[in-house]
């Protein structure tokens, strides 16, 4: 004789693993690792840094003359 299921638990069971599929495809197509997330990080501030160097007037002396 057949195996007696409940068709509304294999329907969410069914749709929990294809959410999981379809999860776990997305961190892997959108997910940077730590390394890569402090890489970026450091190269924002390395920038920043590199601009704010290059600067004629410093930012506090800047807002004193506008005011």
């Amino acid at each position: 004789m057949a195996e007696i299921i409940n068709l509304r638990m294999a329907r969410k069971a069914r749709a929990r693993s294809d959410n999981q599929a379809q999860a776990q495809a997305s961190r892997a197509r959108h997910g940077r690792s730590k390394h890569e997330r402090q890489a970026a990080e450091a190269e924002i501030a390395r920038i920043a840094r590199t601009v704010e160097g290059a600067r004629r007037e410093p930012e506090c002396e800047r807002e004193e003359d506008e005011g």
